[in-house]
């Protein structure tokens, strides 16, 4: 029997599932394939195709496009094109087609947005790391030297001879639009294989959609991090979908936190948007816009929103206020996730307190080089042993789903996953690659919330073909704050638990 799962509240849970048919008598299945540091993140390819051997075809044409278009635009590596073109000055080079488009894309990002997106922006960013490692801010004068090689040009485009001039010796780097650009570059190369229908590819966040799939986009509440917090979700067929934030990355100087995302006209971080998304035409353009109206006044972003077709967006600001574009609303998913029936009590006198929840920190092993990620279970279970809730499964192949031993032998913990047949996606800010947070805030598979008392968290992982773990921690729910520490191994590197308080 094929299993078809889609945990609630678990924006993990992958399905493999019936998605209609191309012509009489053939079924199309969607297929998910998952990846760590690809670009230096999380990964998720997932194929709409007439067979499994189709879908491996377009996984493989989509990581070729990626290592490719990598191999040339890449700031991190030292043999990209861009970064051999960036030791050069004053030359005309002859570049890759890729090259010159991107670059001119950053061209004409710098002006529709008045210079808030910028690929010189790294020369803020390594004035804001070298002080974070120092133990301080950047002090005024380093500020200026940075806003005043920031504001000069930095390469001239000879598009017709496709040439590119290196002007000066200000830092560049290419991804806050590269990454998206690789995005759908990848996806329209997976589209391209025989039997495949619909692609999402989808890298730290961003992602683009393809062909006659709709797709379920979850975006993560930037004031939780967490991957089941969602904010809202989204209905997305054949467009992109970018968000850009500051609660995964930046500066940690003196107990104060300074977003990675640093304004190019004033080399200060930003602070006022801590959460952008933005849904458009195309993955570049997604891409460019999330990171811009992450700099930009909402004022700014809505004008510039308002002249493009096929854009939308929602920002949240640093006090949980959300602004949204006038189209934003009709993006949103209608839900068909059916969950388990009642199992515990409702919230009353002696239950779980609510105003606390517990975070799950993990750090999965091998994250140094690209790997498939590895299958995953996390749950609770009451005194009795009796399962309570499913917070995430991770998998790709149903037939593989038995490895995961501790969880799949719990018939009761199938009941949970089964009848449901939605994939989701998730947009958020990119995360480092191989590190989730996952969340319990205190409520059964149904929604209802437990009794106060003890519970053991479950987390059980294991590579297809690989290394096992099965890690457990009970812990006293009984509104007093505490923390644990388990121990690492192959897979899980590292995980922590954190029983505290909500942040307001």
């Amino acid at each position: 029997m094929r299993l078809r799962f889609l945990v609630a509240g678990s924006v993990f849970a992958l399905a493999l599932a019936t998605a209609g048919s191309s012509r009489v008598g053939q079924r199309n299945e969607l297929y998910s394939f998952n990846y760590e540091n690809v670009l230096g993140t999380s990964a998720e390819i997932k194929v709409l195709a007439s067979s499994e051997a189709a879908a491996d075809q377009a996984e493989q044409a989509a990581l070729r496009e990626i290592d490719r278009l990598n191999g040339i635009l890449s700031g991190y590596s030292a043999t990209s094109e861009f970064s051999r073109w960036q030791k050069t000055q004053g030359e005309a080079v002859p570049v890759s087609p890729e090259l010159a488009e991107v670059l001119g894309l950053f061209g004409t990002w710098r002006t529709q947005t008045g210079g808030a997106l910028d690929a010189s922006a790294e020369a803020a960013s390594r004035v804001w790391k070298d002080a974070a490692a120092a133990g301080r801010v950047p002090n005024a004068g380093e500020l200026a030297s940075a806003v005043n090689a920031m504001r000069g040009e930095h390469w001239k485009l000879d598009a017709a001879a496709r040439t590119a001039t290196h002007l000066d010796q200000t830092p560049l780097v290419l991804n806050s639009l590269a990454k998206s650009y690789v995005i759908g570059k990848a996806a329209a190369a997976a589209s391209g294989t025989a039997g495949v229908s619909g692609v999402v590819v989808n890298i730290g966040g961003d992602l683009v959609v393809r062909g006659s799939l709709v797709d379920q986009v979850d975006i993560i509440d930037p004031r939780s991090g967490a991957e089941g917090s969602v904010m809202t979700s989204l209905a997305v067929g054949d467009r992109a979908v970018a968000t850009s934030g500051n609660y995964r990355r930046g500066f940690d100087v003196e107990g104060k936190h300074y977003s990675h995302i640093i304004d190019p006209r004033t080399a200060q971080p930003t602070d006022e948007i801590i959460s952008s998304t933005v849904v458009a035409p195309n993955a570049a353009q997604a891409g460019a816009l999330a990171t811009a109206f992450s700099v930009m006044k909402p004022a700014e972003s809505k004008l510039l929103a308002g002249k493009m077709p096929g854009v939308e967006y929602l920002l949240v600001r640093n006090n949980g206020e959300r602004m949204a574009s006038a189209g934003w609303n009709a993006l949103a998913a209608k839900s068909v996730v059916r969950t388990a029936a009642p199992m515990l009590a409702v919230a009353g006198p002696g239950t779980f307190d609510t105003s606390l929840e517990l975070a799950i920190q993990l750090e999965l092993g091998g994250t140094t080089f690209r790997g498939k990620r590895p299958y995953l279970a996390a749950w609770i279970v009451d005194q009795d042993k009796f399962p309570v809730r499913t917070v995430a499964l991770w998998f790709e192949k149903p037939r593989w789903l038995n490895e995961l031993r501790a969880w799949y032998k719990d018939d009761r913990l199938r009941s949970m996953a089964e009848g449901n047949d939605i994939t989701r996606s998730v947009s958020s800010a990119t995360r480092a690659p191989g590190k989730y947070t996952l969340k319990w805030d205190g409520k059964d598979n149904s929604g209802k919330v437990v009794k106060s008392g003890k519970y053991t968290v479950m987390i059980e992982c294991v590579r297809e073909h690989g290394t096992y773990q099965l890690l457990h921690q009970e812990i006293d729910f009984n509104g007093t704050p505490a923390q644990f520490k388990l121990p690492g191994g192959t897979e899980i590197a590292a995980a922590s638990l954190d029983y505290h308080k909500v942040a307001k």
